[in-house]
C-alpha cells in the first residue's frame, strides 16, 4: 500500500526576516508556493521568538487544513493555540507534557532506536534524517533505509535532509 506524502515546510531565520510585517509577507508566498500539510516555526536564535511565532500561527490560519508546529516549546505552541510541537531529538522527555497541553508531536529522530523511543512515548509523528547528504547533519541514511523504517514502523513518517522540492 502506497503512503500519501506529505510536505513539511519548516521556516529559518535566515530565509525569513525578523521583522513582522515582511515575515508575514514572505510566509504567505512560501505557504502560496509549495502547498504545505504542516508548517514549522523554527527559530532558535531570535529575542522576539513569541511575537513572530504569533504571527506564524496568525498566517497559517489562514490555509484550513495547514498544520501549524511551534518548535521546541510545548507551552508557547498551546498559549498560540497551535495544533502541536516539534522537538529534538534529547527531548524525549517532553513528549507527555505535549500530549496533557493537547497537542500534536512531532520529534526528530535519526536512528531505529530513537524511533522506538518516539513510538512508545506517545509522539504522533517523527522526522527521519538526514536521507540525502546534508551540512553537518552526519551520515545520510538514503531511500532503502527510509524506505525499511517506514514499511517497519506504524507512526507518520517525514524525511529530512537535502531534500527540495523541485519546480
Amino acid at each position: 500500500m502506497l503512503k500519501k506524502l506529505k510536505k513539511y515546510l519548516i521556516t529559518s531565520p535566515e530565509f525569513y526576516t525578523q521583522e513582522a510585517q515582511q515575515f508575514e509577507q514572505i510566509l504567505r508566498g512560501q505557504l502560496r508556493m509549495h502547498s504545505p500539510d504542516y508548517a514549522l516555526y523554527r527559530d532558535k536564535q531570535n529575542p522576539n521568538v513569541k511575537e513572530l511565532a504569533g504571527n506564524f500561527i496568525s498566517v497559517c490560519r489562514e490555509f484550513v487544513s495547514l498544520v501549524s508546529i511551534i518548535h521546541t516549546d510545548a507551552t508557547l505552541a498551546h498559549e498560540l493555540g497551535a495544533h502541536g510541537v516539534h522537538f529534538g531529538s534529547k527531548d524525549f522527555d517532553k513528549i507527555k507534557h505535549a500530549k496533557e497541553l493537547g497537542l500534536y508531536v512531532i520529534i526528530s529522530t535519526h536512528n531505529e532506536a530513537e524511533i522506538e523511543k518516539a513510538i512508545e512515548e506517545g509522539a504522533d509523528a517523527i522526522t527521519y534524517s538526514p536521507i540525502f547528504e546534508t551540512p553537518n547533519k552526519g551520515e545520510p541514511k538514503g531511500i532503502e533505509a527510509l524506505q525499511h523504517v517506514i514499511k517497519k514502523y506504524p507512526i507518520k513518517i517525514f524525511a529530512l535532509g537535502g531534500i527540495v522540492e523541485s519546480s
